[in-house]
Formats: C-alpha cells, structure tokens, sequence
C-alpha cells in the first residue's frame, strides 16, 4: 500500500490555520483522497488531555515543562493517530505540528533548537510533514483576526505579548530560509478563498509527485 503524504500547517496567532487546515481537508476528500484532520497539541485523548493542561488560563508549566508536554502530546499523537494513518494511506492533515515548538518554545521562549528537536526525535521517531505550509500575515492583520478569536479571552501561550509573537514569527522565518524543500511560504494576508488557491497550488505538485 502507498504511504499517505502529511501536510502540516504553521503560522502565527490570527494566521488562519484552522480554517484552511479544513478547507484542505474538503477539496482533498472531494479528490477522492482519504483524509484525517488534527491538530496539535491535541488529536488523541491523551494529547487533548495535555492541551487542557497547557492552554488554560493561569500560571502553567515552566519552559521547559512547557516543551516536554509539548512533546508527550506529540509523540501519542504520532504513535495513535498519524503514522496509522500514513501506513493505511491516507492524507493527514494538521494543525500546527512540530516547528510550533520550535518557534513558540524555542523562538519565543528560548529553548535551543537542538534540544526541542532531540525531544521530538525520542518521541516522535523524528517524523517531519512531507511539506509544511507556513502562513504568513502582516502584524495588523493578525492583531484584527485575534481581536475577534479572543473577544471571550485569549488562551495562555497565544495571550502573550508582542514581542514574544515577534520571536515567533522571526523563528518560523528562519526555519523557511535553512529548509527551504520542507517548507512552503503562503500569503495569508488576502481572503480565506485567496489562501486556499495558493495552498492547492502547493499541494497539487504534492500530488503529482505521489501518484
């Protein structure tokens, strides 16, 4: 049986991920493709559990904690839910996956990069998308997206301030020009239906090079 490709989707606060995440999964199912949408931290009990834990409001975790349930959540994520699917051949599709970490707690936080991959390769076997769509938006796009998110409160690691969502976005920058094969660059600025038009130009060459 052919392996199922994995699309991962990253960005910042207000970039549009969760959206497009399921605008890709409907125009992959309406290819016939078998799908799976997930996010992360979260896409098995144990995982939604930790997010729970990692997102809610108050003091949370240290750093360091921060990373390590980070990458707990993720590596039963992997073991439950997306290498399965992979081997049954189906598209995974998710919502944010391991450069999150990478840019939140290492860009953001700190955290060297070495140690945050060192998590993910003990837990996770190393396992990287076959692309990652990075979503990119203007400061003040986002600032007016997050405005309406979080009109009812934001969460604990998105409500943080600007010049920890600047570390951020400087990090997922950085991890584009080391890695350009892994990553693709997405103009998020524009309408949900702009967005989605330049991820299917992606992910159509994704195709080709599968079939």
């Amino acid at each position: 049986m052919t392996r199922g490709r994995f699309v991962a989707l990253e960005g910042g606060e207000g970039a549009g991920k969760s959206t497009q995440a399921r605008l890709l999964c409907d125009a992959l199912a309406a290819r016939g493709l078998e799908v799976v949408l997930t996010r992360e931290p979260g896409g098995t009990p144990l995982a939604e559990q930790i997010r729970s834990m990692l997102l809610s409001e108050g003091d949370g975790p240290n750093l360091r904690t921060e990373a390590l349930l980070f990458a707990a959540a993720r590596a039963d994520h992997v073991a439950r839910l997306i290498e399965p699917s992979l081997a049954s051949g189906k598209w995974v599709v998710c919502d944010r996956f391991v450069d999150s970490s990478r840019a939140y707690q290492g860009g953001g936080g700190g955290l060297p990069d070495e140690d945050i991959l060192t998590l993910h390769r003990i837990g996770s076997a190393g396992l990287l998308p076959d692309v990652t769509l990075l979503i990119e938006v203007d400061p003040d796009v986002a600032a007016a997206r997050t405005a309406v998110r979080d009109a009812a409160g934001s969460d604990r690691i998105g409500g943080r301030d600007a010049a920890y969502h600047a570390r951020v976005a400087e990090a997922f920058d950085r991890f584009v020009e080391n890695e350009p094969d892994r990553f693709a660059r997405i103009d998020g600025n524009g309408s949900p239906e702009q967005t989605h038009a330049s991820i299917m130009s992606v992910i159509e060459g994704l195709e080709a090079g599968s079939s």
